[in-house]
């Protein structure tokens, strides 16, 4: 695999912001729409499976518990029929609403309910992942010492295609697309992602 750094100017991020109020939708939930809209006109089809990631805190009793409690949520997408973006995020709003209220299944257990033949070759339900970080960055302050963020690249990938925007607290998204190197060659992803 390999990845490909992006970013999303200030003013377009507020714009999808804006769209997203109007729309009574999420900043995710246009990212979604945008995503699939892309992946159907570049020959995905019409029912676009988006792999996603949920916080897994819906229970009170965690909010002051230490711990990993992710989950990972199959978004569907239906981009059939034509419609215009708006009528596409109304459906990503309205489906990916009935996902959430689903989330505290296990990923695992859909996969076994929904998945007989499974190969080990590729992600079970969806091969397209979207992330949004929308969280404020963590500092870590230790006395005498400093620390910041190093990414590592593993030179795998884990999908075909791997999205994630992080939101600047300056305005706009840095982007990072992540493309298994057996189906994309760079100059595809570097297409994809402008």
């Amino acid at each position: 695999g390999a990845s490909l750094r992006f970013t999303v100017p200030p003013e377009v991020h507020d714009g999808l912001l804006a769209l997203a109020r109007e729309s009574r939708a999420t900043l995710y939930m246009v990212a979604q729409a945008g995503l699939a809209a892309l992946l159907t006109r570049l020959g995905a089809g019409e029912d676009v499976p988006i792999g996603g990631v949920v916080a897994g805190r819906t229970d009170e009793a965690l909010d002051e518990l230490v711990g990993f409690f992710v989950n990972t949520v199959v978004l569907r997408t239906d981009t059939s029929g034509d419609p215009t973006f708006r009528e596409l995020l109304g459906r990503v709003r309205e489906s990916d609403l009935a996902a959430f209220a689903h989330q505290d299944v296990p990923f695992e257990r859909l996969v076994d309910a929904v998945s007989s033949n499974r190969s080990l070759a590729r992600h079970p339900l969806f091969q397209v992942m979207l992330v949004l970080q929308n969280n404020a960055t963590a500092e870590l302050g230790l006395p005498g010492l400093t620390g910041r963020e190093l990414r590592v690249d593993p030179g795998v990938a884990k999908f075909d295609l791997a999205f994630e925007l992080i939101e600047q607290a300056e305005g706009g998204l840095a982007g990072l697309l992540e493309y298994s190197c057996d189906l994309f060659d760079p100059e595809t992803a570097e297409r994809i992602c402008e």
